[in-house]
């Protein structure tokens, strides 16, 4: 049967080719076609076998892709792999280097992938400041499975206005983050939930898109990378070990394995269920990276307060502490830092998620001195009660006592 290069859509023609990468191998790209150069190329009665389309979709799938859907061409791209039984040693041994004891999630992470992608997914974070940890390796793997169904971006294009070369990707990956400004932050957040986005290219209008892509961000600064608060759940941070021996031909095995892999998540069943819009509850991807991360990014407010109520703690073998606003505010102000009443209190009831007594009452307020002795008072007011394992749980790295 004759293969025909060409399709039209819509009003305008395109030539499907494949252009060659370095890696020696091709992706399959659409571009524009001149209807006289076919006409001289080919005849004119060629024009009449180009198979015509109404318009471009995007359909993501891989185990039952299909170009066309109800007269649309499907710009999505099915994989240059077919599922082969065989072995998975070294995928399955990476796999476990990569995600640790969260091992089996990260199994179902490509497992959805695979089959399910348009499922809202975490945003998942490799960090770690060592050399040699296999992050890119990782990423390389990925665009050897998903191959143009994933893309890389820089800082620079993320934060860019444009996004026409990746709004249709499946994956989208940032290696280098450092994401420093807040709207970049809300931005990718946005952008991890919605399934629908803002297509925008140069010299073109914005047109509404569904959206299915989902971001790997890497990283080597393990505490600073990104901005988010101690409420933030759509974050899987992971810190990844140094390769235990470095193999230069580690990538080929992998490929090599992809096939057989494949089959691997079209027939392993499931370690976790759909409990989340991003499948996977907070409890079940929090780890220690995200802690440390959450911590630092942390106010200097903040961090003083906790330090101070820590140490008041210890000092009397205490369990919790009573404190209003203003017992905070005056007990910063020994330490010069600066802040307000209205800072304080938004910190209790919104950072740190506590309630205040309904009406005032009476309790143990400390006061600090000028000479860093604290004592207890009597004294009435709507307190908040501040728990020692809050303390431990969410500031442990700040602690020094």
């Amino acid at each position: 049967m004759e293969q025909i290069p060409y399709i039209r859509v819509g009003t305008s023609y395109y030539k499907r080719v494949k252009a060659p990468t370095i890696a020696g191998h091709f992706n399959d790209i659409l571009v524009h076609w001149n209807i006289e150069t076919i006409r001289q190329d080919h005849g004119r009665g060629h024009l009449a076998k180009v198979p015509k389309y109404d318009g471009f979709t995007c359909i993501p799938s891989h185990v039952d892709f299909k170009r066309e859907h109800l007269g649309f061409y499907n710009i999505y791209s099915p994989l240059g792999h077919a599922p082969k039984e065989g072995s998975v040693q070294r995928s399955l041994e990476f796999v476990e280097h990569i995600f640790g004891g969260h091992f089996e999630l990260g199994l179902d992470y490509l497992q959805l992938l695979y089959l399910k992608p348009i499922q809202v997914l975490p945003i998942l974070c490799l960090v770690s400041r060592e050399r040699s940890t296999g992050k890119s390796t990782f990423l390389k793997w990925l665009k050897a499975i998903f191959e143009n169904n994933l893309t890389y971006l820089t800082n620079d294009s993320f934060s860019s206005q444009f996004n026409a070369d990746w709004a249709n990707k499946l994956l989208i990956c940032i290696d280098e983050v450092l994401f420093n400004k807040e709207e970049l932050t809300e931005r990718i957040k946005y952008l991890s939930t919605t399934n629908i986005n803002k297509l925008e290219a140069k010299g073109k209008d914005k047109r509404e898109v569904e959206f299915f892509g989902k971001f790997i961000l890497c990283s080597n600064n393990e505490e600073s990378f990104i901005k988010i608060d101690a409420n933030e759940t759509r974050f899987w941070v992971i810190k990844v070990p140094v390769l235990k021996q470095e193999d230069t031909q580690f990538l080929e095995a992998l490929t090599a394995e992809i096939p057989a892999f494949m089959h691997f998540l079209e027939h392993r069943k499931l370690s976790s269920r759909h409990l989340t819009r991003m499948w996977f509850t907070p409890k079940q991807i929090k780890t220690r990276a995200l802690t440390k991360l959450v911590q630092n990014n942390r106010n200097r407010v903040e961090k003083e307060l906790a330090s101070i109520l820590m140490d008041v703690m210890e000092r009397f073998d205490l369990q919790s502490v009573d404190l209003c606003p203003m017992d905070a505010l005056l007990a910063l102000n020994k330490t010069r830092v600066k802040t307000d009443l209205t800072q304080l209190r938004r910190l209790l009831k919104k950072e740190w998620q506590l309630s205040n007594q309904g009406n005032s009452n009476s309790y143990q307020k400390f006061v600090v001195w000028s000479d860093g002795k604290v004592t207890f008072v009597d004294a009435k007011g709507r307190y908040f009660t501040v728990e020692k394992t809050f303390l431990t749980e969410h500031f442990d790295d700040l602690m020094t006592v």
